[in-house]
């Protein structure tokens, strides 16, 4: 026999179950939206992409295609800053993961 998910009241008692009851967990997941190994690879194109245009504006200063030095500069710059600050997090999840490796059980 098959529950209908109809009442709102329903979905909320099966999501806190959703650990013990088989298929709710698939469920939940997947309404769950954008889990973190996705957050992370958007965060990491975003640093990509800053950088690419970084390097597509320097190099139109350089062979004389812009006259925009200071835009140039800003874009280096805001790219050297969102790489700093993706390698801090990084870091800082390396160390977490350490940590919880070190834990004793």
């Amino acid at each position: 026999m098959k529950i209908e998910l109809s009442s709102p009241m329903l979905q909320a008692m099966l999501g806190t179950r959703a650990g013990m009851v088989p298929g709710v967990a698939e469920q939940a997941e997947a309404s769950a939206g954008p889990g973190f190994a996705q957050t992370m690879k958007s965060a990491i194109d975003q640093v990509d992409a800053q950088q690419h245009a970084a390097s597509d504006k320097t190099a139109a200063v350089e062979s004389g295609q812009s006259d925009d030095l200071i835009g140039a500069m800003l874009s280096s710059q805001e790219a050297g800053l969102s790489f700093s600050m993706m390698m801090q997090v990084r870091n800082k999840l390396m160390s977490a993961f350490d940590d919880i490796i070190k834990m004793q059980v």
